[in-house]
């Protein structure tokens, strides 16, 4: 695999002791800190691979598999297309996205589990019942929806993707409702939804204490200030964008390819880093998607990506409708027989395209084969114990190398 030539990795081994004493960070935020610098380093070990045709050796060292980590998504997101290839149905496919308003963000940085629930639970919930309405679809439908917090310049912008099929079950489960190719449901009332199911749910969790303010949003603590942020939301309409119809089940792979398991920002995407400022790409959308290089402070960097850090055990993509993780197989299945293909073979993977376009090299081919001669098969000669097993905790740790 060819290497960017700049990571974030490096960043963060340059500047995390300057970001720790300004910040501090939580707990989570210091291990995805500590993983990044580690992943597939001598700080986590490895081993020795030799050729079984030549003489070449080389060292493998081991990933740190934290979902933040920019190096480490590969091979997760190719183990879960392929689960995913097997459960797509030869119908359109929508992309539709909901998006927490600004002035709600900063109560969701505090309070990430609550938060970031509550915009699944308000998202799927609008969802499944618009959908059920006889006015608009009128059937069950299944969807993943997909937590991003970030925007291309690293700011807190929580939203969710949804990835829906265009059309679902009747409610007396005899046939496939099909909806229009070009029209899925209607953005405006999704909006109107989505709001009022999540203001609701807001004022639910304030009730039962479930809330923490503190810093500039101490004042919510009072009851009149934190219903007076409520009606200020209420009087905006909140962003549902529908995006134009997948072509079909190939595109939505190549689609759950790229999105499902990105982080907040990729290594290609870096620039620069020079005189402790990092310059990296980003997209403007205000302005027409246009190209353009934005240039931070590594602390302001790192602080960036660190707020993208979710909860310990918080799942970040999530299945409902009919699939829902505890009967998808059986509902495939009657969706299957309801389309007329009950004895047909599963919607095929074209995983030996995507992953060339989508995924690293190294989760395309687990066991390459020696870089040098072309022939032989690489083996595993000798394991390298971890190094930071080497040294105590209270004594300096030396930085490692880095093969990545």
């Amino acid at each position: 695999m060819t290497r960017p030539r700049l990571e974030v990795a490096d960043v963060f081994r340059a500047q995390a002791d300057e970001y720790l004493a300004t910040y501090g960070g939580n707990t989570a935020q210091r291990r995805v800190l500590r993983a990044v610098q580690d992943c597939r380093t001598a700080a986590l070990g490895g081993h020795v691979e030799a050729c079984d045709q030549c003489a070449h050796r080389q060292i493998a060292y081991n990933s740190c598999r934290n979902r933040h980590c920019p190096k480490c998504q590969g091979p997760a997101c190719a183990r879960w297309m392929q689960a995913r290839a097997e459960e797509l149905l030869p119908v359109p496919y929508f992309h539709l996205v909901f998006t927490l308003p600004a002035a709600l963000a900063p109560l969701a940085l505090q309070n990430p589990c609550q938060l970031y629930g509550l915009l699944f639970q308000a998202a799927s919930r609008t969802l499944l019942e618009i959908a059920a309405d006889p006015r608009h679809l009128g059937a069950q439908i299944g969807f993943l929806l997909v937590l991003h917090t970030w925007g291309q310049n690293l700011l807190h912008h929580p939203h969710v993707h949804c990835v829906v099929p265009a059309g679902g079950i009747s409610p007396d489960g005899t046939q496939w409702v099909r909806g229009r190719p070009d029209f899925f449901l209607p953005v405006r009332v999704l909006s109107r939804v989505f709001r009022g199911k999540f203001i609701a749910g807001l004022k639910r969790a304030y009730a039962a204490g479930e809330l923490r303010f503190h810093g500039a949003l101490a004042e919510l603590a009072q009851q009149r200030h934190f219903e007076r942020l409520l009606d200020q939301a209420a009087r905006h309409e909140w962003v549902v964008y529908a995006k134009r119809p997948f072509g079909g089940p190939r595109q939505v792979l190549k689609y759950l390819a790229r999105y499902t398991h990105r982080v907040a920002i990729s290594n290609r995407r870096l620039v620069s880093f020079q005189q402790g400022q990092v310059a990296f790409r980003w997209k403007d959308y205000a302005r027409g998607s246009r190209s353009r290089t934005m240039t931070l402070s590594g602390v302001e960097f790192i602080r960036r990506f660190l707020l993208h850090v979710l909860p310990t055990g918080f799942m970040k993509i999530r299945h409902y409708g009919f699939l829902a993780n505890r009967r998808r197989t059986q509902t495939i299945a009657t969706c299957r027989e309801l389309l007329g293909l009950a004895n047909a073979p599963p919607t095929e993977a074209p995983l030996s395209t995507i992953t060339q376009e989508a995924l690293p090299t190294q989760a395309q081919n687990p066991a390459p084969r020696c870089p040098q001669c072309g022939q032989g098969r690489l083996q595993v000669v000798e394991t390298l114990v971890p190094q930071r097993l080497l040294y105590k905790r209270h004594s300096p740790r030396p930085s490692p190398p880095d093969t990545s």
